[in-house]
């Protein structure tokens, strides 16, 4: 295994992280047999673990399994989404952070987290006031790096712009979303992470399913795809036939051509790896040399240009502006008098 920087955090991990939604119970997976994907994955040399405090029972889970390993893995978990009905129980601010750190920590089994961040921008919370808490776990040993997800770049400059003023601690990562199919981020994310040193932790790099190559456009086995409309989306599914027989030519499976292309990307740090099951964990494993050629890499750009994305993922963060139409349009009297 071969390991990279963590941004500037001094902290080395490597290509390959393991995401640990599918490790709640409410998806189906007994707590043992996701503790077994756990140690296989730490004994394979992946060390880093993320979480969440949204993910139903996931964090009990994880710190149940990492009882006698927890100095082996990077751990890593999220705050902000909301955890139950009270509006305060969500966010970024203060009096919420310092609650859900102790839950987490609680939950983990830990005396402290190694990477904590943010799961999705808060537009109602100061981002000072989130750092300067965020700062204040730091100071108290409880958290050891703090990072962000789904932030817009232009989220990711200002918090950068605030900590360096305010002299407070600096996001030190980013969590979006990146495969074959979404490359919207090396438009401006990617390139503005590495602009300021920031590390990488990607997820859904097999398209939540699409790029496992079972989600075909004549024939799926996934009797969930019904279910979410990237699974049946026209525009995704015919990049995917186009890029089966580019892997077969390659002499790869799908999801080895995936995640190779993700960890290619020099501001990528590692891809979150969602198994669910041991045998998906030892096909994902089985490609972890895998390294994809320019010629290959150029016809996936044929393929998908880069930094486009085909289609949405339905789980990708969607910013205010672009869910409520009042925050698109201007009140009708404004209209009128202009």
């Amino acid at each position: 295994m071969r390991y990279r920087p963590l941004g500037q955090t001094g902290i080395q991990v490597s290509p390959y992280a393991l995401g640990a939604l599918m490790f709640a119970t409410a998806m189906g997976n007994d707590p043992g047999d996701s503790a077994r994907i756990i140690h296989k994955a730490i004994d394979a040399g992946i060390n880093v673990i993320d979480t969440a405090d949204a993910y139903g029972d996931s964090e009990e889970v994880v710190g149940t399994a990492l009882a006698g390993r927890r100095d082996d893995v990077v751990l890593a978990t999220k705050f902000g989404r909301p955890t139950g009905q009270d509006p305060n129980n969500q966010g970024a601010s203060r009096r919420w952070i310092v609650t859900a750190v102790e839950n987490s920590l609680r939950r983990l089994r830990t005396d402290h987290i190694d990477l904590y961040q943010l799961h999705v921008p808060d537009p109602h919370t100061d981002v000072e006031e989130t750092l300067a808490a965020l700062t204040d776990l730091i100071g108290s040993g409880k958290v050891r790096a703090i990072g962000a997800s789904h932030s817009p770049a232009s989220a990711i400059v200002e918090a950068q712009w605030v900590a360096r003023r305010r002299g407070l601690a600096r996001f030190h990562t980013e969590q979006p979303p990146y495969s074959i199919l979404n490359r919207g981020i090396e438009r401006e994310i990617l390139p503005t992470a590495q602009r300021f040193g920031m590390g990488t932790l990607v997820w859904g790099p097999l398209g939540q399913g699409l790029l496992t190559g079972r989600v075909r456009r004549d024939h799926n086995d996934l009797s969930r795809a019904g279910l979410f409309r990237h699974l049946t989306d026209e525009r995704r599914l015919e990049a995917v036939e186009k890029l089966v027989p580019l892997a077969a030519e390659a002499g790869l499976p799908m999801t080895h051509l995936a995640i190779a292309f993700t960890i290619a990307h020099p501001g990528v740090t590692c891809a979150l790896l969602g198994a669910r099951t041991e045998a998906q964990l030892d096909d994902l494993l089985a490609g972890m040399d895998v390294t994809l050629p320019d010629d290959v890499l150029d016809r996936i750009d044929e393929i998908v240009p880069p930094g486009t994305d085909v289609g949405a993922l339905d789980q990708a963060y969607q910013p205010p502006a672009l869910q409520d139409p009042g925050l698109r349009r201007r009140p009708r009297t404004a209209r009128a008098a202009a």
